[in-house]
């Protein structure tokens, strides 16, 4: 690809572009930071005033591509109420779900790349998150009576955890399914599946165990004010 030369005022927004790039052409290791300058028109010097390492510009791409995710998670969701032709309480969190699967087998290295970023520095800026849509379609669930409150405690974990592997087992191989209409009746599949075993369990001996991640951590600290300064109140524009 001939390279593209930089003449507008977003420097940062054009690394993070050429990242992208550079990811679904080479995967998530097959590029540098110096790579991503050179085909934006810069100097090295000039993308270390946005980031000031490769990591850093991985976990920015990240940030960027999970807002993109939680977007298409709850258009979908917001779709599937639109397009219902019958009462199906369950149909937001099974186009939740597809939507997740369906981004994963499309989009695969870029996939892999989110994934494997790790936790990132910045969880304020990732909106709406991925995590923050499931939570959301869970609480209309349960609102709604399709779930019952001790089974809405980490549900969105379980669930996550159910179109997570099923995603990963797609795009690594591991197991195939012919076209979208197979992908999503097997999302579809996962997500009923997980859904009733849910409302039907038992409570345990012991409780429940209290999953986190590095977004409900992060959620947790702003609400008890523990977050670092300036990023409870102040969220950013992952493009700022």
């Amino acid at each position: 690809m001939a390279r593209r030369r930089y003449h507008h005022g977003d420097l940062r927004t054009a690394l993070l572009d050429a990242a992208e790039a550079l990811v679904r052409e080479r995967g998530t290791q097959g590029w540098s930071l110096r790579e991503a300058s050179a085909r934006v028109g810069v100097s090295p010097s000039a993308a270390y005033h946005h980031f000031a390492s490769r990591d850093v510009l991985v976990r920015a791409v990240s940030e960027r591509v999970l807002a993109r995710l939680g977007t298409r998670m709850s258009e979908a969701a917001g779709r599937a109420s639109y397009d219902a032709t019958e009462d199906d309480p369950l149909r937001r969190i099974v186009a939740v779900g597809r939507g997740y699967v369906r981004w994963a087998v499309e989009e695969p290295a870029v996939a892999r790349l989110v994934f494997g970023a790790g936790v990132t520095d910045s969880e304020s800026a990732i909106s709406p998150h991925p995590h923050d849509v499931l939570a959301a379609e869970l609480d209309r669930l349960l609102a709604s009576g399709g779930l019952t409150a001790s089974a809405r405690e980490g549900a969105e974990f379980v669930v996550w955890a159910a179109v997570h592997g099923l995603a990963m087992l797609l795009i690594d191989g591991l197991m195939r399914l012919d076209g979208t209409q197979e992908i999503d009746r097997e999302a579809e599949r996962v997500v009923r599946a997980v859904v009733r075993g849910l409302t039907t369990e038992t409570a345990p001996p012991l409780p429940w165990p209290a999953p986190r991640s590095a977004h409900t951590e992060h959620l947790a600290a702003v609400r008890f004010g523990t977050a670092a300064p300036g990023e409870a109140n102040e969220p950013r524009s992952i493009d700022s």
